[in-house]
């Protein structure tokens, strides 16, 4: 029998799984495998298994509306404004997928996902034609995700790793970008850094771009997730990089703001998600 806590933690595991992947099991209901990608030892389990990604990818998104093709093809062929959970499931079920799985079901998720992008074609509103599937477009979708990701656990995370583990940790991840198309995906912390900084002159924040922004920033969120979006969010535009803040408008960063209040909080909202996902263990959480 789970002990009252226990029981109260498994009840908020099943919501938050629920609410970020669409399936209350662990892992959203994917078997981590030993034979994967990757493994218990990398890490990418390490970090991917931190609640500080999902401040890197609300990061990796605002970045990510600021390239015209990027923003276009998530303008024109999807519904994140009336179906904003779907998009996260999916997002979720891949990243899960492709950290945790089999390497047959990783590679099976793959092509699922770029027979979806061969669907994705169009022009800019400026008339630039776009590919979701160009090598180009998905390197800068790969880079933003796997910055986002690195900076919110090296920020927000429970240790902070070397920099080696860092480096691994883009390398790793380079294997998930090449599976997708990305040609020759950054490798090094200093090589994705300068990757992302190559795409400086295509960026643009136009109309479509302010649009998602201010939806990024306000979305429909039910009351009981407003306070906690509310932080994510604020982490989130505290990651971006100083020439991303400039081209979403945003103001600089206050490091006495965010050195004394939101890194705090948010560090409090990470670890309290942490304990909740923690596995119960019965030799503790249950009473006979």
């Amino acid at each position: 029998m789970l002990t009252p806590v226990a029981g109260i933690r498994r009840e908020l595991q099943r919501t938050v799984r629920g609410y970020i992947t669409g399936d209350a099991s662990p892992h959203g209901g994917i078997t981590p495998a030993e034979d994967g990608w990757f493994g218990p030892d990398s890490v990418t389990w390490k970090i991917h298994a931190s609640a500080a990604p999902m401040i890197g990818g609300v990061q990796s998104l605002l970045m990510q509306t600021l390239h015209p093709p990027t923003m276009s093809g998530v303008a024109q062929h999807s519904n994140y404004k009336d179906d904003p959970f779907g998009r996260l499931h999916r997002t979720a079920k891949f990243l899960g997928t492709t950290t945790y799985g089999s390497a047959e079901e990783a590679e099976r998720m793959v092509k699922v996902i770029r027979k979806v992008h061969d669907r994705v074609v169009g022009e800019t509103p400026a008339g630039e034609p776009y590919e979701a599937n160009d090598p180009h477009n998905l390197a800068w979708v790969h880079c933003t995700e796997v910055d986002g990701f690195l900076r919110a656990y090296q920020r927000y995370g429970s240790e902070r790793l070397t920099d080696a583990e860092a480096d691994q940790y883009v390398a790793e991840m380079a294997r998930v970008g090449e599976a997708l198309g990305v040609i020759d995906a950054p490798r090094t912390v200093v090589e994705l850094d300068a990757r992302l900084k190559s795409y400086i002159p295509e960026l643009k924040f136009d109309g479509q771009a302010r649009e998602t922004v201010r939806w990024i920033l306000f979305p429909p969120n039910k009351p009981a997730a407003q306070a906690p979006y509310m932080i994510i969010v604020t982490a989130a535009i505290n990651l971006l990089p100083s020439w991303g803040r400039r081209r979403l408008w945003l103001p600089p960063r206050i490091p006495i703001v965010s050195d004394a209040m939101v890194a705090p909080a948010t560090k409090t909202f990470v670890g309290a998600m942490n304990w909740i996902m923690t596995p119960i263990e019965p030799s503790t959480d249950y009473v006979s």
